[in-house]
């Protein structure tokens, strides 16, 4: 059977530690293998993407494997074949499936019709791959991630309910500050909490930031709803990563971002600045954590 990696919480608690020392060992050896040697990897991208695309094209590469890159554009994905039958065909061309897409049954009908590894790139409901290497950075500048708090500042998306996850997986403390009406799916938080996931909801950025050692935001309006950018905007004062909420932090608390940032909206660019090197680690640790959850998807084969 095919190991999927469709959000954080597929990868048992215990492979999740040893997929995240791996990925660190990774980065400091420079490890490449080639464990790939002979296979396609197919990268299926529904939403445009820099890092993502990037990343996991290196990353293949470094594992001695080859790519091919679709868009709705350049395939039947755009036209009116069913997804199921894509599945299909596309599992007997390849060995596994990167996706970047809108709602999360599309992976669920490719995993569910096709024999090969589905990889989640980012899907509305989750972006596992991002917070599996946002955890990567953490655990460089502090390796006991259950004596952590991380604070949440902004809307309850998709990177919201993977950071949910990853604290059921790793243990650390995390408290999000959403405003009313865009908080986390409940079930979402429902699920983590019944695996142990110390979370704290509020609608107060305050509660948030107070004694946190990380800080974490995501840009108000995502990709798909540029319609709602000034409803956003209006709903969302008050919740921008600012020297007012880390003052409220602990000493030497450090700020994290996915990328791309807006200054002046989600974060100011006092605090984008000084916490620059952070975060463009994290956009590196994509390429390292991505390798180290490719192992783990093919080690089953």
């Amino acid at each position: 059977m095919p190991r999927h990696f469709l959000n954080i919480l597929d990868i048992p608690k215990a492979d999740a530690a040893r997929v995240l020392a791996r990925a660190k060992a990774m980065k400091d050896g420079g490890v490449r293998t080639r464990l790939l040697d002979g296979k396609t990897v197919i990268l299926i991208f529904e939403k445009a993407s820099t890092r993502t695309r990037v990343s996991f094209e290196v990353a293949v590469r470094h594992l001695g494997g080859s790519t091919v890159f679709l868009t709705p554009h350049e395939s039947q994905l755009g036209r009116n074949e069913p997804l199921k039958d894509t599945a299909r065909v596309l599992s007997r061309y390849a060995d596994a499936l990167v996706v970047r897409t809108f709602g999360q049954e599309k992976l669920d009908t490719l995993v569910r019709w096709g024999t090969i590894p589905v990889v989640n790139a980012l899907t509305d409901e989750h972006h596992p791959c991002q917070v599996m290497s946002d955890v990567l950075t953490m655990f460089e500048r502090t390796p006991d991630l259950g004596a952590l708090k991380v604070g949440w500042v902004g809307d309850g998306n998709n990177m919201a309910h993977s950071w949910i996850e990853a604290a059921a997986q790793f243990g650390f403390a995390l408290t999000l500050a959403c405003p009313s009406a865009y908080g986390p799916d409940l079930e979402v938080v429902a699920r983590a909490t019944a695996l142990g996931a110390r979370l704290t909801l509020t609608e107060d950025p305050a509660e948030a930031a107070r004694d946190a050692d990380y800080l974490n935001t995501d840009v108000w309006a995502s990709m798909g709803q540029e319609a709602e950018q000034l409803r956003r905007e209006a709903a969302f004062e008050g919740f921008q990563l600012n020297g007012t909420l880390m003052a409220l932090a602990k000493p030497g608390c450090k700020v994290m971002h996915c990328l791309p940032a807006h200054r002046g909206e989600e974060i100011s660019e006092a605090v984008f600045e000084a916490n620059a090197d952070t975060i463009f680690d994290e956009a590196e640790n994509r390429l390292h954590m991505q390798k180290a959850i490719l192992e783990w998807v093919f080690e089953a084969l």
